[in-house]
């Protein structure tokens, strides 16, 4: 049977923490030039409604270390710029490549293209969820901290796609997850339910020095996320005390740590000094793309 990963919670925590260790593993054997090919013989189509440079880049790489092909569609390659519908579109290419990756706006594409393919689907962004982002930086994380467990993790900024993912991991490992964002711009209240339901340690509030205090890893994004240029300047206005800087970096414990997914807007969501200091893991996080992406293509299509 066919697996897809659409959301983290398509995945158990025991999968997690093996696509992590495997990760790491590809990551030591890259390094020492000895990639294995479970994708020999195999093609993955790159679906891709956004433009992108690490997801299209570490999957297209990966896919290459690991012995296989991709061909790459972008907004205006394929029939779905005339409005074929996505679920012809996913039966069609189930008859000629081993995988699916897309990248998308709304998740209830995924969603169809899932439906309808009988080959692996993977979930390279919508504006609902990012799973391979946080999947990747959760091994940046274990890297660090030798572990992805019995930590605090403070996100600040938009309840966007990545705050949505990381209450999903949350919901599957054992960590501290808080929350600050700006009223009116919280995540899916769906999942707060659903972590509330199943009492998780999961918090949301307007603080963000209440959720950085204790926390081991700060997170941030953009504050305007594509689709929602024409709202910028209010967001600047709005988002500005959520700014990951070093008066706020004292707030937390020492041995904190700052991830931010790219791209940066130096002086908005992040300041220059933050980003390129010693606490910064932001230019690790994006290789760990690389790798993380690997684990998950091996386990799925090879």
């Amino acid at each position: 049977m066919k697996r897809d990963l659409l959301t983290i919670l398509d995945l158990t925590t025991a999968e997690i923490l093996a696509l992590l260790a495997r990760a790491a593993e590809l990551k030591a054997w890259h390094r020492q030039g000895r990639d294995p090919k479970p994708l020999a013989g195999k093609t993955l189509a790159l679906i891709f409604d956004k433009p992108s440079t690490r997801t299209r880049v570490s999957f297209e790489a990966g896919i290459a270390h690991l012995g296989g092909s991709s061909i790459y569609l972008g907004r205006n390659d394929s029939q779905l710029s005339r409005n074929e519908p996505v679920a012809d579109t996913a039966r069609v290419l189930a008859r000629y490549v081993d995988g699916i990756i897309i990248r998308t706006y709304g998740h209830e594409i995924v969603e169809e293209m899932s439906r309808f393919a009988s080959i692996p689907v993977i979930n390279g962004l919508t504006d609902s969820h990012h799973p391979c982002q946080v999947l990747s930086d959760l091994l940046t994380i274990q890297e660090r901290f030798g572990r992805v467990t019995d930590l605090k993790i403070a996100w600040l900024g938009d309840g966007n796609n990545m705050a949505n993912s990381w209450i999903t991991a949350a919901l599957r490992l054992d960590f501290a997850l808080a929350l600050a964002c700006p009223p009116g711009y919280e995540p899916d209240a769906r999942l707060l339910a659903l972590a509330q339901k199943a009492s998780r340690p999961i918090y949301l509030g307007n603080d963000p020095v209440a959720a950085v205090q204790g926390a081991q890893v700060i997170n941030t994004d953009v504050w305007a996320s594509m689709g929602q240029e024409e709202e910028a300047q209010e967001r600047l206005q709005v988002f500005y005390p959520f700014q990951v800087s070093s008066d706020l970096l004292r707030q937390a414990p020492p041995e904190v740590v700052v991830l931010h997914c790219l791209p940066a807007h130096r002086g908005e969501e992040i300041t220059e000094e933050v980003l390129e200091g010693p606490q910064s893991l932001v230019w690790d996080q994006a290789e760990n793309r690389l790798h993380l992406q690997k684990a998950l293509l091996e386990w799925l299509v090879g």
